[in-house]
C-alpha cells in the first residue's frame, strides 16, 4: 500500500513536482544574494536617525521599507516624478536601483502559478501536496528498506539507480516535507482558508492638526532600532490630518506628524507570527542560509524523479506481474517474499497463480511490509525467504525480524517458511532458518516444517508444493520455469592453461567487455558495473541451472576474467575450457557485494586454494592504494598449478601485494594453507588484532580447515572466526 501511494503520485505529478522544485531551488539563491549585497545599518541606528538622513537626501520621501535581508529601500516624489533606490543607511543616499529583478519576478510567477493566475496556484498547490505525500511515503519506504528508523543511514546495496534514489531521499526528505507543508499553508492563506490574524490598531486618537515635527524628536521613532523596522510611511504632503504609519517586528502604530505622539498601536498576533515564520521558512527571506539548504534539497527532486522512474521501469521488467493480488485484509492466504535479485518473486507468482486456481484469495507482498494486524481474514501465512550473503536478510525482507520481535501476541494463524539458496555456500538458507527461529520464539503455529529450494530448482519447488497441497487439502501442482537473467555474449580474447601435464586442466579465461547501453549503465544491469568477487552465470546446454564463477577483474580493468577447472563430465567447465580466442559464450552478471575487500587501510589477509585465487587476484590487482595485503595461496604442484605466478611477483614489486605465501600440498614437504597460517600464527594474530579483514575463497573443505586453524591462532586473544564474521571482518566465498 505504501509503495503504491508513493509510486503513483510520483509518476503522475513528476513534471509538476520537478518544475516546482527547480524553480524553488533557483529562487532560494536570491535571498542569500540580497543579504550579501545589502549594506547593513550600524549597531544602535534608530529609525528616526535613518529617516532624517533619507529625508535630507530626498525631501519628497514617502515611504521607507526594510526587507528581511536588511536591505533598505526608499520611495519618493520629486517634482511629481516618482523615484526609488536602495539606500546606504550610513548616508541615507541611494546606492543601487530598486527596480525588481526580472528573472526573480519571472521565476516567482512560474513557481507560484505557472503564469496561470488562480488556476495555476491550485495546480502548484496540487504539486506541493504530491510532494508531501511522496516525502512521507518515501520516508516510510526508506525506513522499511534500511530495517527501521534507527538504521536510517545504514549502508545500501543494489543497482546504482536504487541506491542513488535512497541516498538522496534520506537527506532531502526533511527539507521537502518542510517546503511542501509551508507551500500548502501559503496557498491556503492566499485563498483566505486560514485565519489571517490581522488586527487594525485601536481607533486613532484626535490628531493635533499640526505639522513639521522633527523626526529625531519623535520618541517612538527614536526608540525603535532599524533592525526592527518593516515599513515607515510618511503623511501625505499638505494634509495635516494624515499621520505616520510605523510597522515593526512587534506590531503596527500611528504617529502624529505635529507632535510625534503615538496615536494607536496594535501588537502582532500569534497568527501573524505563525504566517511570517512559515513565509520565512518557505522563501528563505530572513533566513538566507536555511533557504539555500532547502534549495539544495529541492535539487534532489529531479534526481529522485529520474531514478524513481528507472526503478519502476526496471521493476516492471525484472519482476513478474502478479494478477489478481488481493488486499491483505481480504485475503485468506498471505504470501510474503524475501528476495535480493528478484528470482524469488517468480516463484511467488507461480504459487499465487496455483492457489488462486484452487479457489484461494491470496495477497502477495514483501517481507519488509510484514504487518500481522492487517491480516484480519488470513487463514495461513506462507513465507518465501531467500538468503543474502552470510545468512542475512535480502533486500525485500529488511526489518522483518525486528517487526516479528516487536509484534504482540502471535495470532492463531499457521505459518510455513520455504527457504531459497545455494548449497555451495556455507550459510545455505541461513535467513530462512533465522525466520523459523523467530517464528517459533513467538509461539506461532506451524503450518509445515521448514523446507528449502536449492539453486532455484523447479523440482524442489514442485515437491514442496505437493506437500503444501496435502497440508491445505488442495490439489496443488507447482510448475515453475525459473526466470534466467538477461544474458549477453562474451568473446574470449585470451586464455592461459595450467595443470594439463598432471591431468587437471585449469584455465584463466579473459573475455572482452561487451557493449553497454545507456539503460544498462543507469540501472546497473548487464556488465555496466562489476567488481572482482562478483559472479558471472553461464547456462550450459542441457541444464536449467546456471553455473556461477567468481570474477578476477573489475570493470576498470577493461576485461572480464575468470578461472575455471575442468571437471570430469562437467557440462559448464567442459564448455568453457574448450573455448578458443574468438569463441563466444552466453553469460550474465550477478553481483556479490557480500564478498568485497571493503574500504579503508586495514590489512587484508587473503586465503585461497586452486581456482579460489581468481577473485583474490582481482583484489590484489585493484589495490592501487597499496593497502597491506597478505596472500596465502594453496596449490597441488608448484610447477603446474601456480596460477597468476608472474602477476603475483610483479604485484609484489609494485606494492600491490605485501606478502605472498604459497602452500604446496604435493611437494617434498606437503603443506596446506591452514598449515601455512599456523606457521605464521604470530603475525596472523597481530594483523587481526590490528583490524585486518580475512577473506577466504575456495573449496568447502579448505575453508573449514582455515576456520579451524584461525580458531586455534586466535584463541589466546579471545577472538574467534564467529566473532570476526559478526563484525564483518571474516567473509567467505566457498563452493
Amino acid at each position: 500500500m505504501i509503495r503504491a501511494i508513493h509510486r503513483w503520485p510520483g509518476l503522475l505529478a513528476l513534471a509538476l513536482v520537478t518544475v516546482l522544485a527547480l524553480s524553488g531551488a533557483a529562487l532560494s539563491v536570491f535571498p542569500a544574494a540580497e543579504r550579501l549585497s545589502a549594506p547593513q545599518p550600524a549597531a544602535g541606528l534608530t529609525v528616526a536617525a535613518l529617516a532624517e538622513r533619507i529625508q535630507a537626501a530626498y525631501p519628497g520621501v514617502q515611504q521607507i521599507r526594510r526587507s528581511p535581508s536588511g536591505r533598505i529601500t526608499a520611495y519618493w516624489f520629486d517634482k511629481g516624478a516618482p523615484g526609488a533606490a536602495v539606500i546606504d543607511p550610513a548616508t541615507g543616499k541611494g546606492m543601487a536601483s530598486a527596480d525588481p529583478n526580472n528573472l526573480e519576478r519571472w521565476l516567482t510567477s512560474l513557481h507560484r502559478s505557472l503564469f496561470l493566475g488562480d488556476g495555476g496556484r491550485i495546480a502548484m498547490a496540487t504539486g506541493a501536496a504530491a510532494m508531501l505525500v511522496l516525502s512521507l511515503s518515501g520516508a516510510a519506504l526508506v525506513a522499511r528498506r534500511t530495517g527501521g528508523w534507527r538504521h536510517w543511514f545504514a549502508h545500501l546495496r543494489g543497482p546504482l539507480a536504487a541506491r542513488l534514489h535512497v541516498e538522496v531521499a534520506r537527506i532531502a526528505v526533511f527539507g521537502l516535507v518542510l517546503s511542501s507543508t509551508t507551500a500548502l499553508w501559503m496557498t491556503a492563506s492566499t485563498f483566505d482558508l486560514v485565519p489571517t490574524g490581522v488586527e487594525i490598531p485601536s481607533p486613532i486618537a484626535e490628531v493635533s492638526g499640526e505639522t513639521g515635527a522633527a523626526l529625531v524628536m519623535m520618541p517612538t521613532l527614536g526608540g525603535t532600532p532599524v533592525a526592527e523596522l518593516r515599513e515607515l510611511s510618511f503623511p501625505y504632503p499638505d494634509d495635516a490630518r494624515d499621520v505616520f504609519t510605523l510597522k515593526t517586528d512587534r506590531g503596527i502604530g500611528y504617529l502624529d506628524q505635529g507632535t510625534g505622539a503615538l496615536l494607536g498601536w496594535s501588537d502582532m498576533t500569534g497568527w501573524d507570527r505563525v504566517s511570517e515564520t512559515i513565509y520565512m521558512l518557505h522563501t528563505g527571506q530572513g533566513a538566507a542560509t536555511l533557504g539555500l539548504v532547502l534549495g539544495l534539497m529541492a535539487l534532489g527532486v529531479p534526481i529522485m524523479g529520474a531514478t524513481g522512474a528507472l526503478i519502476w521501469l526496471a521493476g516492471r521488467r525484472g519482476r513478474p506481474r502478479i494478477r489478481g493480488n488481493q488486499p491483505a485484509a481480504r485475503a485468506d492466504t498471505i504470501l510474503l517474499v524475501g528476495s535480493e535479485g528478484g528470482s524469488t518473486w517468480g516463484f511467488a507468482a507461480t504459487l499465487h497463480a496455483a492457489l488462486m486456481d484452487a479457489g484461494q484469495s491470496v495477497h502477495v507482498g514483501p517481507m519488509s511490509g510484514f504487518a500481522p494486524e492487517r491480516y484480519t481474514g488470513a487463514k495461513r501465512i506462507i513465507v518465501l525467504a531467500a538468503t543474502y550473503g552470510d545468512g542475512v536478510a535480502p533486500a525485500s525482507a529488511k526489518g522483518f525480524l525486528d517487526r516479528m520481535k516487536a509484534a504482540g501476541r502471535a495470532p492463531r494463524v499457521p505459518l510455513a517458511v520455504l527457504g531459497f539458496g545455494d548449497r555451495s555456500f556455507p550459510a545455505y538458507c541461513g535467513f530462512a532458518h533465522a525466520v523459523v527461529a523467530a517464528v517459533q520464539a513467538k509461539g506461532w503455529p506451524e503450518l509445515m516444517p521448514l523446507d528449502t529450494v536449492d539453486r532455484q530448482s523447479p523440482q524442489d519447488f514442485a515437491r514442496w508444493g505437493q506437500a503444501l497441497g496435502e497440508a491445505l487439502g488442495l490439489d496443488l501442482k507447482l510448475s515453475h520455469q525459473p526466470i534466467v537473467p538477461k544474458a549477453g555474449k562474451l568473446t574470449l580474447v585470451l586464455r592461459r592453461d595450467y595443470g594439463a601435464e598432471v591431468q587437471a586442466l585449469t584455465a584463466i579465461l579473459r573475455f572482452a567487455l561487451p557493449p553497454v547501453s545507456l539503460w544498462q549503465w543507469l540501472t546497473g544491469t548487464g556488465f555496466a558495473r562489476f567488481k572482482a568477487g562478483d559472479l558471472i552465470g553461464v547456462m550450459p546446454e542441457g541444464s536449467a541451472v546456471p553455473r556461477l564463477y567468481s570474477l578476477a577483474s573489475s570493470r576498470l580493468d577493461g576485461f572480464i576474467e575468470i578461472v575455471v577447472k575442468k571437471h570430469p563430465g562437467g557440462l559448464c567447465s567442459g564448455l568453457l575450457t574448450a573455448l578458443e580466442p574468438g569463441d563466444s559464450v552466453t553469460a550474465f552478471l550477478r553481483r556479490n557485494p557480500g564478498f568485497r575487500p571493503g574500504r579503508g587501510s586495514a590489512p587484508l589477509i587473503l586465503i585461497g586454494a586452486g581456482t579460489g585465487i581468481g577473485p583474490l587476484a582481482g583484489f590484489v590487482r585493484d589495490n592501487k592504494r597499496h593497502r597491506p595485503v597478505h596472500l596465502f595461496f594453496g596449490m597441488r604442484h608448484e610447477d603446474s598449478d601456480f596460477l597468476y605466478r608472474e602477476e603475483l611477483f610483479d604485484w609484489q614489486d609494485t606494492g600491490h601485494l605485501s606478502r605472498l605465501v604459497p602452500a604446496v600440498s604435493r611437494a617434498a614437504r606437503p603443506e596446506y594453507v591452514q598449515d601455512a597460517l599456523r606457521r605464521d600464527s604470530g603475525q596472523i594474530a597481530a594483523l587481526i588484532g590490528a583490524g585486518a579483514r580475512v577473506m577466504v575463497c575456495g573449496g568447502r573443505d579448505m575453508a573449514s580447515g582455515v576456520a579451524d586453524a584461525l580458531a586455534e591462532i586466535l584463541a589466546p586473544t579471545g577472538l574467534t572466526p564467529a566473532v570476526l564474521k559478526s563484525e564483518g571482518r571474516y567473509v567467505e566465498d566457498v563452493y
